[in-house]
């Protein structure tokens, strides 16, 4: 059974049509497989929305209908939502840290090291992502990467 972390670049490609949409369509929808996110998706799902939204890449109408489905997804435990402890903050600040000549953003940081720890407890067989910076940093990690937006 594959696993894999998804973190919100790759995971609103689910909910909206864009460059990379199907890939992540198919890893959602692959049978048996685990779907492991961050606790933090959720207000970054509802800012990548609500950007999409000012941006007039998604129309205002359709705002809700995605996030309301983007919740009912989570209760009906499509993805297994992981919450964050102190230790994936500290594992963050030592993340951004060690890669301080690079663009490693906070919450970035908090995802990889999420996924860090997952696959510590041999729970992860793949980081997708479609920032190619966090995929950057999460190789030189050790994690196997997906980005959808390549081929």
């Amino acid at each position: 059974m594959a696993s894999y972390f998804l973190d919100s670049s790759a995971l609103v490609k689910y909910y909206h049509a864009e460059a990379g949409s199907a890939a992540v369509m198919r890893l959602v929808q692959e049978p048996n497989a685990r779907h492991f996110i961050s606790r933090l998706i959720t207000v970054e799902i509802v800012s990548a929305f609500a950007i999409k939204t000012r941006t007039r890449d998604l129309d205002e109408s359709d705002f809700l209908p995605l996030l309301r489905r983007f919740l009912r997804d989570v209760a009906r435990r499509q993805f297994q939502v992981l919450r964050v402890t102190n230790a994936h903050y500290e594992t963050a600040v030592d993340l951004i840290e060690k890669y301080v000549q690079r663009p490693l953003r906070t919450l970035d940081a908090l995802h990889l090291s999420v996924a860090l720890d997952l696959r510590r407890r041999g729970l992860l067989d793949q980081f997708v992502c479609a920032d190619e910076s966090l995929c950057s940093v999460a190789i030189d990690e050790g994690l196997v990467t997906l980005n959808p937006t390549k081929p």
